[in-house]
């Protein structure tokens, strides 16, 4: 039988959808159906059981959620200071809140990979791959702070993603941005240039 490809991301964005909204128990093929406006069967025809549409899910929300790279050239024009850096991290934070679905379906991924071996393994090596892009893009950027202090933003930032996905009211949103800058001061010392070293 022939696929359409196009129904096929179609469904997978249906299903980031629903697993957004209802979590990862909610996620069949059924609420996929619906969620996407297709004929009941629909989902079940394109994909052979509920974990392979899983690992399709998981490779899609990355790319809903990945910068425009137009975007990512303008924001790098400036000058490779820790002013950049703190710029950097607070877009970072603004693009949870622009793409709150996509972040949401990717905690519920989480959640459930801690079910599911297979998803875990997935899921930990795709992660995996966007944390040493982010660590090569800093590195190759010209940004300052070494291994150590990207991964320190790198947890905090997931932190901070965190409390503003599922309980907002914990950090109010205006201090987010003061909190972000602190986070720079304290992590990157302001006597280093540009550049990350190996260290850490």
């Amino acid at each position: 039988m022939v696929r359409n490809p196009e129904r096929r991301t179609a469904l997978v964005d249906a299903a980031i959808e629903v697993l957004a909204r209802d979590g990862a128990r909610g996620l069949t093929f059924r609420a996929v159906d619906a969620e996407a406006g297709v004929p009941k069967g629909t989902a079940s025809n394109y994909f052979a059981s509920r974990d392979e549409l899983l690992a399709q899910v998981t490779g899609q929300i990355h790319q809903r959620i990945a910068p425009d790279p137009d975007e990512v050239d303008e924001v790098m024009t400036a000058p490779r200071g820790r002013e950049l850096v703190t710029e950097l991290m607070g877009w970072i934070n603004r693009r949870v809140s622009a793409n709150r679905t996509g972040y949401l379906a990717m905690l519920e991924l989480r959640l459930e990979a801690t079910r599911r071996p297979e998803l875990r393994e997935e899921l930990t090596a795709t992660m995996r791959s966007a944390l040493e892009d982010d660590l090569r893009f800093h590195r190759e950027g010209g940004l300052p702070g070494d291994r150590t202090a990207v991964l320190l933003m790198y947890l905090a930032m997931t932190g901070l993603m965190l409390e503003q996905l599922t309980l907002p009211g914990v950090v109010p949103a205006e201090e987010t941005d003061g909190l972000i800058a602190a986070l720079v001061d304290r992590v990157i010392p302001t006597d280093q240039g540009g550049g990350m070293s190996q260290a850490g």
